[in-house]
């Protein structure tokens, strides 16, 4: 992976996260993606041909270890980072198609690019979900395929082509279980900063929402108030209290006007 390319997308996804979103890249970054490529994929190297069974009986050794580590446990953590970090992606694929936008009508669509609001707003809250969703679903398959987070020392194997029941032997099962415990961890703090940022979000625009409605009320309400009043033949504004008595004034003056001599 070229650490150039790397350092570039988590910029690109940290321009446009909270505070929150932040701490987690940074904990994605250090304690997941450094401690894979720096540390992990050593301890894995060459599993198989360290996996040794108290048996010389062909293809047992491969059986054995096929049925007690089905997915190896390095390429599911490799997955696991690739599937919970594309969503972030989604944010700074949406601010490009914005700026795309822009260029194509060739004028001021939106405030900003990058502000956090409309359908930008959306596609930052599904990536929240998704993140989640990916966190949960790693973490449930780590514990189905192996039985739950831990690496033993030893374990038994009865599957044919072995003779009999067969003691097979893990390499490095503690340092193993030390990083299975980083995954697991890391996962679960993740997991955590994914629900407060949600959480933060929605309960913030829900906020921003209900005062912005709040506003334009009280707003129309002064409007109304300020409705030009009814004017008189005179020119006169009226008030809308005096309305009905002017006009029951006028009606009586007409009645008293002598009549015309010119009318027939």
């Amino acid at each position: 992976m070229s650490w150039g390319f790397l350092r570039d997308v988590l910029s690109g996804v940290n321009q446009y996260s909270t505070g929150i979103g932040r701490i987690w890249l940074a904990i994605v970054f250090i304690f997941r993606l450094l401690v894979y490529v720096v540390a992990a994929e050593n301890v894995w190297k060459d599993e198989l041909k360290e996996f040794e069974c108290n048996v010389r009986q062909p293809g047992c050794e491969n059986v054995c270890f096929d049925h007690f580590f089905p997915v190896s446990q390095v390429r599911l953590w490799a997955l696991q980072l690739i599937m919970v970090s594309t969503p972030s992606l989604l944010v700074v694929l949406h601010v490009a198609y914005r700026e795309n936008r822009e260029k194509r009508h060739k004028k001021k669509l939106y405030k900003n690019t990058g502000s956090m609001d409309g359908g930008l707003l959306y596609t930052y809250l599904i990536s929240l979900l998704s993140k989640t969703a990916f966190e949960l679903s790693f973490l449930f398959l780590f514990h189905k395929l192996y039985g739950g987070f831990n690496i033993p020392r030893l374990v038994k194997c009865d599957m044919r082509p072995c003779p009999n029941t067969v003691d097979c032997y893990i390499s490095r099962p503690t340092e193993k279980r030390v990083f299975l415990y980083i995954v697991v961890v890391t996962s679960c703090l993740c997991i955590v900063l994914n629900v407060i940022e949600l959480t933060y979000l929605i309960f913030k625009y829900s906020i921003k929402c209900c005062f912005k409605n709040y506003i334009k009320k009280v707003q129309d309400s002064k409007h109304e108030c300020k409705k030009p009043d009814s004017i008189d033949e005179h020119g006169t504004a009226l008030g809308s209290g005096n309305y009905s008595a002017t006009l029951s004034s006028i009606q009586r003056d007409e009645r008293n006007l002598p009549p015309n001599p010119h009318e027939k």
